[in-house]
């Protein structure tokens, strides 16, 4: 996935935060409208438009003679892919995961417990937003620990999950 420039990214802003999942989209119209405080000419926006809908990021469907725009994918899968891709670019994925799940704060750390949690199919207090984790109460875990809770042991996912790369 190509990151996105600045305007390509304030137009899926508009799509993001203007059109609900159930929408037909919106018009070319419709987003230069809402790109309050810039002054784009209509054909900038309606190639800006295209170029995304060229990458695959927005959808198009006409409508008489216009088209109508709407996101492929909803923001938090674009910035889950956007990670991903940060993990592809080389090195260590254990070592680059680590250093991240170490710069979180401790309310997101138990959202990635929860979902890791529910993902494995796991149950019990360790997988829950208020519980104590696989490290137990005042007690950091390791790389190790914290890379076998994400892949299971030797860096493998457990059986049954497949990578979605």
């Amino acid at each position: 996935m190509t990151r996105l420039g600045d305007l390509e990214r304030a137009v899926m802003d508009v799509l993001w935060d203007v059109v609900p999942g159930t929408s037909d989209g919106v018009t070319v119209r419709e987003v230069a409208d809402a790109l309050d405080g810039r002054e784009l000419a209509y054909t900038t926006v309606m190639t800006v438009l295209d170029r995304l809908a060229g990458k695959g990021m927005v959808q198009r469907e006409r409508e008489g003679r216009a088209w109508r725009y709407r996101p492929a994918a909803s923001r938090e899968a674009h910035i889950a892919q956007l990670m991903l891709d940060a993990l592809d670019l080389g090195g260590s994925r254990d070592a680059a995961l680590v250093r991240f799940a170490r710069s979180v704060t401790g309310t997101e750390a138990e959202v990635l417990r929860a979902a890791l949690g529910s993902e494995a199919g796991l149950t019990g207090p360790d997988t829950t937003a208020g519980g104590t984790g696989a490290a137990g109460p005042g007690r950091a875990e390791s790389g190790a620990e914290l890379t076998d809770r994400v892949d299971g042991p030797a860096g493998r996912r457990p059986a049954g999950e497949a990578a979605e790369r």
